[in-house]
């Protein structure tokens, strides 16, 4: 049994890998009794605080807790406080570190699987490839970012002016790669040229040597043979000096 003094939590070896779940995500925290890891809801509520400030807030997060190594043997610990280890992150399967901060004088690290929901933009209905991105095609939904990515969608104003690289099936997430530009030049298309510089501007005619939607960069080959690059504005390829 747990024994409180003066306020901080002792946690006798015995007991300490049976009450590591609770303790070590409960920032020092006494617990009236060793739950079962992923089974108590006031420690579950408190490891999905403490992950969802490395995550940041706008996000619903939901924790399932593992077990630590059963041949590990540790000296007593009277608190011990949870740490994101060096190059891990919170996301998916992971792992969590806790260490010792009195009383002793160890740190290891307890597995965790990290699942975390985001509203995001999802096919009303099923949508083919090449038709217009239109808002009401889409919905806010909730969905498990840790499945889905981080390329997801939730801005409905990306949609204007974009088309469909793909077919999106009615429920599915947009991602930022299911959307594209529609060509405003291809290659081999004949372009006029407007050269900005400091004070002046220079007109002139070429060839775009790749395809760009408006506002996109773009390659130009100018009558002279020189190959430029710059911004497409419709037809015009701006180049700044």
């Amino acid at each position: 049994m747990n024994r409180s003094t003066g306020g901080k939590t002792r946690i006798p070896g015995s007991n300490w890998l049976r009450a590591l779940g609770c303790s070590a995500v409960t920032l020092a925290m006494a617990c009236a009794a060793p739950p079962a890891l992923g089974a108590d809801p006031a420690a579950d509520a408190l490891i999905a605080r403490f992950v969802q400030g490395t995550i940041g807030d706008g996000y619903r997060v939901e924790v399932e807790v593992g077990q630590l190594d059963p041949r590990l043997r540790l000296a007593p610990c009277e608190r011990i406080e949870p740490f994101v280890p060096a190059g891990a992150r919170l996301w998916g399967r992971s792992m969590i570190g806790v260490r010792c901060i009195e009383g002793a004088n160890w740190n290891v690290s307890l597995p965790i699987n990290v699942r975390v929901f985001g509203q995001v933009l999802v096919a009303n209905t099923t949508l083919l490839a090449g038709a217009p991105a239109s808002e009401p095609d889409f919905r806010l939904a909730e969905v498990d970012l840790t499945r889905e990515g981080r390329n997801v969608l939730n801005d409905p104003s990306v949609l204007a002016g974009k088309t469909l690289s793909r077919t999106i099936s009615a429920g599915q997430p947009l991602r930022a790669d299911h959307l594209r530009v529609p060509l405003a030049v291809s290659p081999g298309d004949p372009v006029r040229i407007r050269l900005l510089g400091n004070g002046f501007e220079v007109a002139a005619e070429g060839v775009a040597m790749s395809g760009a939607g408006d506002g996109q960069p773009v390659r130009v080959r100018t009558d002279n043979g020189r190959v430029l690059s710059g911004t497409a504005r419709g037809r015009l390829v701006e180049i700044r000096m």
